[in-house]
């Protein structure tokens, strides 16, 4: 889906900084400093316009949540929402993802959440996948001992792979859903994408996994 350019991005972002945080990994290892608490931090890879993050902070006040989106014209969306709701518990960051361990310390997150991911289908990308095993082991330096990973797409082929994925790194699957909204969990935050999807009749999977391992020492 072509994102529509949107000039006044760099400006609107600069001028919520206290939302958007420039230069993430300053904050390694602080984040809940930068918060004012010591409650538990949940992140989104792939924030997207929002919807998720905000309404996430809503339900659970208590917990410090971060989204991170690449796309400048795109996150603004996000920062809108947040503002618009006044939720405090929420950062954002305009970065790429690519290694959660410039931007992280160790055992710093709580859980972490992969909404709707790009399913990179060819062959050949298959290590651009937010669930192959490289990903996971930077989620794994990151994360809590028993660190939740929680994981939503309309694509059964990535949701497949994943659980594979997720099973041969050495992780405990928690749940599996093959049509959430079957299941009609109220807990249920839903994405745009998952309610453009779920209109059209697309079931929406879910699986919740944790590394249920002994973190190794250094």
């Amino acid at each position: 889906m072509r994102v529509r350019h949107k000039p006044w991005a760099d400006e609107f972002l600069e001028e919520n900084s206290q939302i958007v945080i420039p230069s993430a990994t300053q904050h390694k290892g602080n984040w809940r400093q930068l918060f004012g608490n010591d409650q538990p931090i949940f992140l989104e890879i792939g924030t997207g316009k929002g919807q998720f993050i905000t309404g996430m902070a809503k339900q659970y006040p208590n917990i410090n949540f971060i989204g991170i989106e690449l796309n400048k014209n795109i996150i603004v969306d996000a920062v809108q929402k947040v503002v618009d709701s006044e939720q405090r518990n929420v950062r954002l960051i305009n970065e790429n993802a690519k290694d959660l361990r410039e931007m992280f310390g160790d055992d710093e997150v709580n859980s972490i959440f992969l909404n709707f991911s790009d399913p990179w289908p060819k062959s050949r990308h298959e290590k651009r996948r937010l669930t192959f095993s490289s990903f996971l082991e930077q989620y794994e330096q990151v994360m809590t001992e028993q660190g939740e990973i929680v994981f939503k797409t309309d694509n059964k082929s990535l949701f497949e792979y994943s659980l594979v994925s997720f099973s041969q790194y050495g992780m405990e699957l928690d749940e599996v859903v093959l049509d959430l909204h079957v299941l009609n969990d109220p807990t249920n935050v839903v994405t745009e994408y998952e309610e453009k999807f779920s209109l059209k009749g697309q079931p929406i999977y879910r699986c919740k996994t944790h590394f249920g391992r002994i973190k190794k020492s250094d």
